[in-house]
């Protein structure tokens, strides 16, 4: 990355954690309602793979998506107004935290169902095949997924199909409570598993915005050349439990306080001093990204409630509900 596309992406990565502690501030407030799952900390991964994208492609996230979601051009009172069930949310209210998606971005939601996005990724990458284009599509899902069967199902049509779909695994080594390593026979969840399907395996440090940027670029350069799948590893972890919910207590404090040092904001803020931007420089980026998120809480706030005539809008392509065989 150039140093100004450094500033912009670590600004980037702030803004969206700010964004992410106003919805836990909001949520003791009694203004959330339900579960989030909160992606502090894995900030990298979508930024890094986002500069990389084009804005026409794919991308399919999990319930812990708010991340992508803002990285494919959702902005922090959109998503702070889905969560607070507000008409003015990205998905009117209908959608909330764990089912963010804005289409006019290539952002084709999150998904609360453990795996099941990744065939749907694989759909997109297939449309994409058949209407001619060069687009790609990125399915962004947790370690905990790669034990279930939709995603070998999807790894193994991908690479018979020589799609242009990218499986990018954010393991943050914890599925909901249970350590990775504990259940699975491999020691790269991910990355361990796409020899037998014969693509290309590779793990990445998640919390490097730079390094997660120039993999992604040249594994989409080679699925837009026609050379099929490939499966990315991105390490990471989790700065709050699973959800809200979860305390996270059977974490151990070091490893806990070892990855809190390997903070993606701490690593982007500091190789920006390294090259030569100013402190001053990074301090208003920071301030910019403070004051947005601050106007999105309160814009989010004032948002109208939404209409209850609008309930069974949506359900179809053209707008309706009306059954149909």
């Amino acid at each position: 990355m150039e140093p100004a596309e450094l500033l912009a992406a670590y600004e980037q990565m702030t803004v969206i954690r700010r964004t992410e502690k106003a919805a836990h501030d909001l949520f003791l407030q009694g203004l959330v309602k339900g579960t989030t799952h909160l992606a502090a900390g894995h900030e990298a991964i979508a930024v890094g793979a986002s500069a990389a994208l084009r804005p026409d492609d794919y991308v399919f996230a999990t319930y812990r998506g708010h991340h992508h979601a803002m990285a494919r051009g959702a902005t922090p009172e959109e998503c702070l107004a889905e969560l607070m069930s507000r008409a003015t949310g990205l998905c009117g209210a209908k959608g909330g935290s764990m089912h963010l998606t804005k289409a006019a971005t290539g952002m084709l939601g999150s998904y609360a169902i453990v795996g099941a996005h990744l065939p749907m990724a694989a759909g997109a990458a297939w449309s994409a095949r058949l209407r001619g284009t060069d687009q790609i599509a990125v399915a962004f899902f947790g370690d905990g997924a790669t034990n279930i069967g939709a995603f070998h199902e999807a790894l193994n049509l991908a690479a018979v199909w020589k799609l242009p779909v990218l499986f990018v695994c954010e393991n943050n080594l914890y599925m909901e409570y249970t350590p990775i390593a504990d259940v699975t026979a491999v020691a790269r969840p991910a990355a361990d598993r796409a020899p037998a399907y014969g693509v290309p395996g590779e793990v990445v440090d998640g919390n490097d915005v730079v390094a997660v940027q120039d993999v992604v670029a040249r594994l989409a350069g080679r699925a837009r050349a026609g050379d099929g799948p490939a499966l990315l590893e991105a390490r990471t972890y989790r700065h709050f439990g699973h959800s809200r919910a979860d305390p996270a207590t059977y974490r151990p404090a070091e490893e806990v306080e070892r990855w809190l040092k390997h903070d993606p904001l701490d690593l982007a803020r500091g190789r920006l001093i390294e090259i030569g931007v100013p402190e001053a420089v990074v301090a208003e980026a920071d301030e910019r990204a403070t004051s947005l998120v601050a106007k999105a809480v309160d814009a989010a706030k004032a948002g109208p409630a939404p209409d209850p005539r609008e309930a069974l809008t949506d359900v179809w392509a053209d707008g309706g509900a009306a059954w149909r065989t």
